[in-house]
């Protein structure tokens, strides 16, 4: 996985989790839902960098 594309994952998973509990914390479901969101985004982008990554070897 090339570091910029590992770091952008890293980046839109920590970014939803932030946006996900502040938005449970303060009851807004749509902050919620958009954080959930970008962090499932996050989670698919390094998803693809390790199937990318396997298929290098």
């Amino acid at each position: 996985m090339s570091a910029s594309e590992k770091a952008k994952a890293t980046a839109e998973q920590v970014k939803g989790k932030v946006k996900k509990e502040a938005g449970r914390t303060v009851g807004n479901e749509s902050k919620t839902a958009e954080g959930q969101a970008e962090k499932s985004k996050g989670d698919l982008r390094g998803a693809k960098e390790k199937i990318k990554d396997s298929f290098k070897d």
